[in-house]
């Protein structure tokens, strides 16, 4: 198996992408840590850790988000930089659709998407349509880099992660975007699932048709044969986006706060590990037990979170 001592050290990179993390755990939002949290449940030792210290150091060059696979381009200890590529399963329109009318029905759900945000029952959301939002572990990861070590990740492909977790921390969408669908497009379906395309007449829609039944029309109700009709007093307050429309028909507006499908019974709850608070702290200081301390705790808190015996 390859060693770090057989390459020397990586070359020194200007301009590199370099990880806004200096310390500690890389990756803030939820999104982002539950990525990180897939690589790091294989406890891959060493080779994550000079990933990270890549990645500190701006040893990686490139990194794209397309549907489907990552790429990026890694400086090691060669002069060319190491090619290492990350891909995941995308997936098709008929899978996307079933998630976009689900995210349609919830309007919190619509809401904060369009606002830059991911709501953390996004990810029920994708397990209940069959399509999981994040890979279960490293296997549905299918990585691959120029480098010579045979080991996969290797320390290139573990810096690439961490920088994808940051991107994911930058531009959420990014998770979206590698299974199949960007932002651009998920929010058009959104905007047209929640009444887009719902054929509600526009202002002057409903203007040209209460035309037609003595309403008064967009222009105050003059027509050019009552032009020499003394001019009416202009309207106040809400009185000039009102003035061209014909009452509300009560049957038009009854579906208006119903939801394009049914909402559930109650709020989905996501699920967290029992440790995962302690994963994200990183390993105690060697003061106090350092990385083996972690793990008897680890297994603690495993232990306290399993149901408790039923009483015979």
């Amino acid at each position: 198996m390859s060693r770090f001592e057989d390459y020397g050290r990586p070359r020194r990179v200007d301009g590199g992408l370099r990880a806004r993390s200096t310390r500690g755990a890389i990756g803030q939002s939820w999104w982002s840590r539950r990525f990180v949290d897939v690589l790091e449940s294989f406890a891959l030792g060493t080779r994550l850790t000079r990933g990270r210290s890549y990645a500190r150091a701006g040893q990686v060059l490139a990194l794209t988000v397309a549907p489907g696979v990552v790429s990026a381009q890694v400086q090691g200890s060669r002069p060319r930089p190491y090619q290492a590529r990350i891909g995941l399963r995308r997936y098709g329109d008929a899978v996307w659709r079933r998630i976009e009318n689900t995210l349609a029905g919830q309007a919190l759900y619509s809401a904060r998407l369009l606002a830059g945000d991911l709501p953390p029952e996004l990810e029920e959301v994708f397990v209940a349509a069959g399509a999981p939002l994040f890979p279960a572990g490293v296997d549905e990861l299918a990585m691959s880099c120029s480098c010579p070590d045979a080991a996969v990740p290797c320390k290139h492909l573990a810096a690439t992660c961490y920088l994808l977790a940051e991107e994911f921390d930058t531009d959420p969408f990014q998770i979206l975007h590698w299974r199949g669908r960007d932002r651009a497009a998920l929010l058009r379906q959104l905007r047209l699932a929640r009444g887009g395309g719902d054929g509600a007449p526009s202002v002057d829609g409903a203007a040209s048709a209460g035309g037609g039944d003595g309403a008064p029309s967009v222009d105050g109700g003059l027509s050019s044969t009552d032009s020499d009709t003394p001019p009416v007093t202009s309207p106040v307050g809400a009185g000039p986006a009102l003035a061209g429309l014909s009452e509300p028909v009560a049957a038009s507006d009854a579906g208006f706060w119903r939801a394009p499908v049914p909402l559930p019974d109650r709020e989905p709850v996501l699920s967290a590990r029992a440790d995962l608070l302690l994963r994200q702290l990183g390993a105690p200081s060697p003061v106090i037990g350092g990385p083996g301390l972690a793990t008897v705790l680890g297994r603690a808190y495993r232990r306290f979170a399993e149901p408790a015996p039923a009483d015979d």
